[in-house]
């Protein structure tokens, strides 16, 4: 079955951190850029980062440049996403999903194979 696993999340007071882990089952993760979305309760999914299907290549959402940081590990068939200074804005579930192409797309609609996601909240 062709599918991600997220892992990671849960509950962190602002200025925490968490390490996210989306992990790929059943095809290689080397041909796709990967990408990391979160939706908070009555919003849409937005976009948090992407990384090339190289590792090159990342992009970041304005709301959390300088604070997290997306890796790849293609032998490990795992992207993590390192979330620093976290916000009670950040609070959201977690979720990853492929672009069949070597680069990033900031279209949501460009991804596929989504995970059941991973719930960040952050609260004192």
């Amino acid at each position: 079955q062709l599918q991600f696993v997220e892992s990671g999340g849960g509950l962190v007071q602002p200025g925490g951190s968490l390490r996210l882990s989306c992990a790929a089952s059943g095809f290689t993760l080397d041909y796709y850029a990967i990408g990391w979305f979160r939706q908070a309760p009555g919003k849409e999914r937005e976009g948090v980062s992407c990384i090339s299907r190289s590792g090159g290549h990342t992009t970041y959402a304005d709301s959390v440049k300088g604070r997290f940081t997306i890796s790849r590990d293609n032998a490990k068939k795992t992207v993590y996403l390192q979330m620093n200074s976290l916000k009670p804005e950040d609070t959201a579930v977690y979720y990853c999903a492929r672009r069949p192409y070597s680069y990033c797309s900031g279209n949501v609609a460009d991804y596929a194979y989504w995970g059941q996601g991973t719930q960040v909240t952050v609260s004192a």
